[in-house]
């Protein structure tokens, strides 16, 4: 009985919150030292917890990169596949029409991509050379009078740069490798991750559900469900940036004279998946080719072909196309872009804003303790966010 009691009294007073360790010392230090020392070691373990994640996926990089591609597609393909489901089209059909479409626009768009190159690669090399050879003279000519020796110790000084940031993305910490085996493996790898989450996603996920203890089942539930909707409004979102902003631009090139207009579309089309920092890049490489290839006055109007569709895109077709405008927060897309690539190279760049708007979700929906109320993250707090276009109501 007394032994009894006295597991009672133990069990009490480790559940009192008000009796805590402490010393002498504990009570004559400043409030705002405690407060520091203890977010200190609780950001130590959260960094610590983070770096053993990132350290697992970097080891297991030929599964993780090969299933958030999969991921990815399945988001970028969902609005159509559930739309197939909607009208009864049975799942089996509507995968296989999905995947092989998908498949084929992606082959089409490669082999035009190659042959355009292989056709014209010559002039625009010979281009390139001439014009390289007139801006060369310029220098020495022109106003800054600069020496042949300077010129190359120039051009060596940027091509060491731009080679050391070029296998900086190519060789990044998720980089699956160069060799063919690489690349088939991880393609095949993706092809057989995207078929079984549209077969069967939702059977993958409520098995993954039951693994947790029972309390965290409707919380995790709910969470992954919020950055769910958020991933594929995102995909959808960036595919209609990407159509819009490569066929204006490609269509703007190849109406300027702009050699390789096909691969700068595709290009393009690639780069927006990498909001605002993609952009910046696909059109200064367009305005560049022009540049080099056309000169400065059709390099001139590349730019404001590039910087008019752009805008075109995100203030009157997007909202009016999608009822909806997408909303970011500059800043922390850039932020987030920097810290992928540096972290990841070309795949970190590529998921980075993706994987921290879901994440950015799943917290917030956490934090606010969503399941019980039913309410979603408000707009002003995520990175990344649609916000339905205002209609106007007749008086």
């Amino acid at each position: 009985m007394a032994g009894s009691e006295e597991r009672e009294s133990l069990w009490s007073a480790l559940r009192d919150r008000t009796r805590v360790v402490s010393t002498e010392l504990t009570g004559s230090l400043p409030r705002g030292l405690r407060l520091a020392a203890a977010y200190s070691w609780r950001l130590l373990v959260i960094a610590a917890a983070a770096g053993v994640v990132i350290w697992l996926v970097i080891q297991l990089k030929l599964l993780v990169v090969p299933l958030l591609i999969a991921i990815l597609v399945t988001a970028l393909l969902w609005p159509f596949f559930s739309w197939m489901l909607r009208h009864r089209v049975p799942r089996g059909l509507a995968i296989v029409i999905a995947v092989v479409t998908t498949l084929a626009v992606v082959s089409g768009l490669l082999w035009v991509v190659v042959w355009q190159i292989t056709r014209e690669f010559g002039r625009v090399q010979a281009r390139t050379v001439d014009a390289v050879a007139a801006f060369r003279q310029y220098l020495i000519d022109g106003p800054l009078h600069l020496s042949a020796g300077q010129i190359d110790d120039l051009l060596n000084q940027v091509g060491s740069l731009v080679q050391e940031q070029a296998s900086l993305l190519w060789s990044g910490a998720l980089a699956i490798g160069t060799t063919l085996g690489h690349v088939v493996t991880g393609a095949l790898l993706a092809l057989f991750i995207l078929l079984t989450l549209l077969a069967d996603g939702g059977g993958i996920w409520r098995w993954t559900t039951r693994l947790l203890p029972k309390a965290a089942r409707v919380p995790v539930d709910g969470a992954a469900r919020a950055g769910w909707v958020t991933l594929v409004n995102y995909a959808r979102t960036q595919l209609l940036v990407a159509t819009i902003d490569a066929i204006g631009i490609g269509l703007g090139a190849l109406l300027l004279g702009v050699p390789l207009a096909v691969p700068i579309a595709v290009l393009v089309f690639l780069g927006a998946f990498v909001p605002i920092v993609g952009a910046v890049v696909t059109g200064a490489v367009a305005v560049f080719v022009a540049l080099v290839y056309n000169g400065p006055l059709i390099a001139l109007w590349m730019l404001i072909v590039v910087l008019g569709v752009q805008q075109l895109e995100g203030h009157v077709l997007q909202p009016l196309l999608m009822g909806a405008a997408v909303k970011v927060h500059p800043l922390a897309v850039v932020l987030v872009v920097a810290g992928g690539a540096m972290i990841a190279g070309i795949p970190g760049a590529l998921f980075a804003v993706p994987l921290a708007a879901f994440v950015n979700v799943v917290v917030l929906y956490l934090g606010s303790r969503g399941w019980e109320t039913g309410g979603r993250p408000p707009p002003e707090d995520l990175i990344w966010s649609t916000v339905p276009r205002r209609r106007r109501t007749p008086a």
